[in-house]
């Protein structure tokens, strides 16, 4: 029996998971990284699409010529004003005001699918995953 224990210990079996990452007291920490990094890509996913399609909302109801005094359109309003940052005035007033809407708008959806983009490739390369 003896036997046994010295070689599983000899071949590195012993104090390591399958994957072969070092485990402290039974505790797989490079396991628990990558689920954090995981967690919080999936998070950061949902925030900046939730952005995103809050201003993509945004010009759509404008556009549409959606009313105004909507509960919705309003709601959608404030809160794409809210995400846009400095995209709400980044281009000059264009004549139609729907196209300011566009641009600017249009603008900061793209914005956020773009850091969320960036943003999970780099928390999955920090959790030691790879995409």
């Amino acid at each position: 029996m003896s036997e046994e224990v010295a070689s599983s210990t000899r071949s590195g079996s012993a104090g390591s998971s399958p994957g072969g990452h070092r485990r402290r007291g039974g505790f797989d920490f490079a396991a628990a990284r990558a689920r954090f990094f995981g967690v919080l890509a999936t998070v950061v996913r949902w925030a900046c699409t939730l952005a995103a399609v809050l201003s993509a909302a945004h010009v759509v109801f404008t556009l549409g010529g959606a009313n105004p005094d909507n509960a919705l359109t309003r709601f959608v309003a404030e809160w794409a004003q809210a995400v846009a940052f400095g995209f709400q005035d980044l281009f000059l007033k264009p004549a139609d005001p729907e196209l300011e809407v566009l641009l600017n708008h249009g603008s900061a959806a793209l914005f956020w699918l773009f850091v969320s983009g960036v943003s999970v490739r780099i928390l999955h390369a920090l959790g030691g995953r790879s995409g």
